[in-house]
């Protein structure tokens, strides 16, 4: 190395990571924040715009707590603060106020209320010399929200990725939590339990970091690293996952006729039209909140496919060649299908053979994900090669072989997907180039981008 050049590659070095965390950096709180108005979340917004009720709910909450019993996870030993917050009640009061639709009449201290309408009895008979003193009377309410912080799943996602070379290393990871919320209206006329909503809420925690351990000379070491986490507020994310649920009792009482709309027009607004739509996708999420979409690929299955041949055999002057195919599949269940494709795929070995030949494949798939718009999958089966001259030259017409492959595909709408494979064929006689050499036969393998369409609905 040229002791001139190790100042300057040192110089870039630390560039480079200044560059990549330098997004970071111009967040960092460099002088103390002031006091502000709290965020609002998106649920908020829905919610405020709901139309007007007919007339408002007069509503009592007298708990509405953490019913987890959970302790925020800890490496260093024991940790006892809670993993979510123990005043969900009061953000329930909030959002019910705010909503429009309820009255909240306080509950959670009745004791505190009661005790000073005794005080201003006392002292109004004590100073007006008056001891029938009457005060207004207390709200009661036509409907007790009951419920709670039912659940808080940790680590419900997890993964990450990164990469290290020449002491050079980048890395993220990100880990994804999910708290659950229950809330029920019970009439206090007859104490019948007039709905139970559910929401939830994920919880998303990141990581990315970047570093350098790298000797720029014989005596002298560099060695750097920045990063940044962002944890999701979890006081935020149960504020919202209440104002969802908060909305979607509204609407079901609607739509129940346990409470009425100003105008019964609005319950064709877009809020309930919304709503409704997300109720129905919500039978199509798995619990971890991913798309099953039942609709997506269908039980026949029609495709073309365009890649590259290599061969690999007792030569070593090899190229790359062109191929195409049509594919033809259809389905056992979800997870499994019989493919058949036939194509038309040269390989060539320079100055020793140049085919081309026909090959049809009878294969297995099996998809991992069928319900979702991502999936990879694998192939495993066999079929053979065509020359009416013989394959290659092994003078045979048709040569036997197995092949595998390894590929993603991508759904751009319910019935037609994209999809990316790198597929190997080994065949069973090692006389295609003309040579039997070595312990294993001749074989080639390529990468294949292709299209393929769906039909006939799965069930």
């Amino acid at each position: 190395m040229n002791k001139k050049n190790r100042p300057l590659k040192a110089f870039f070095l630390l560039v480079a990571l200044f560059l990549s965390a330098c997004g970071t950096y111009m967040q960092q709180p460099l002088e103390p924040r002031r006091a502000s108005l709290g965020p609002e979340s998106p649920a908020k917004r829905i919610l405020l715009d709901l139309p007007e009720p007919k007339e408002k709910i007069v509503t009592a909450v007298y708990k509405f707590r953490d019913q987890t019993g959970q302790y925020k996870p800890s490496d260093n030993g024991a940790n006892w603060s809670t993993a979510v917050t123990q005043g969900a009640t009061t953000i329930l009061i909030r959002v019910l106020e705010e909503s429009g639709w309820f009255i909240p009449i306080e509950r959670e201290n009745i004791s505190n209320l009661l005790n000073e309408r005794k005080i201003i009895r006392s002292s109004r008979a004590q100073y007006e010399k008056n001891e029938d003193v009457l005060l207004p009377p207390l709200l009661f309410a036509g409907v007790i929200l009951e419920g709670g912080i039912i659940s808080y799943e940790t680590n419900v996602l997890t993964g990450g990725s990164g990469v290290r070379y020449m002491g050079i290393s980048l890395s993220g990871q990100y880990r994804e939590d999910r708290v659950s919320i229950y809330i029920r209206a019970v009439s206090t006329s007859n104490g019948q339990v007039l709905k139970t909503v559910y929401t939830t809420k994920s919880i998303l925690s990141q990581e990315v970091s970047a570093g350098v351990f790298k000797y720029v000379s014989a005596k002298r070491l560099l060695e750097a690293e920045t990063g940044f986490t962002y944890n999701e507020p979890t006081e935020i994310c149960i504020t919202e996952a209440i104002e969802k649920a908060v909305e979607s009792l509204i609407i079901e009482g609607v739509k129940g006729r346990l409470w009425s709309l100003k105008s019964p027009a609005d319950s064709a607004s877009v809020a309930f039209a919304n709503y409704e739509h997300e109720k129905d996708m919500a039978y199509q999420l798995d619990p971890i909140g991913r798309n099953l979409d039942a609709e997506r690929r269908g039980w026949l299955s029609v495709g073309a496919q365009a890649g590259t041949g290599y061969y690999s055999g007792d030569f070593s002057n090899d190229e790359v060649r062109p191929k195409v195919s049509l594919t033809l599949g259809v389905a056992l269940n979800r997870y499994f299908s019989l493919d058949s494709e036939w194509g038309f795929r040269n390989l060539r070995v320079p100055g020793v053979v140049n085919d081309h030949s026909y090959f049809g494949d009878l294969s297995l798939r099996y998809v991992l994900l069928p319900f979702e718009r991502f999936s990879p999958f694998v192939l495993l089966g066999g079929g053979y090669d065509y020359n009416s001259d013989g394959v290659g030259l092994s003078a045979r017409k048709y040569l036997p072989k197995l092949n595998g492959a390894l590929g993603i595909e991508y759904m751009v709408g319910k019935k037609c997907g994209l999809t990316l494979s790198s597929g190997v064929n080994y065949y069973l006689d090692d006389r295609f180039d003309g040579s039997s050499v070595g312990k294993r036969n001749d074989l080639n393998w390529g990468v294949s981008l292709g299209v393929r369409l769906y039909f006939l609905n799965m069930k």
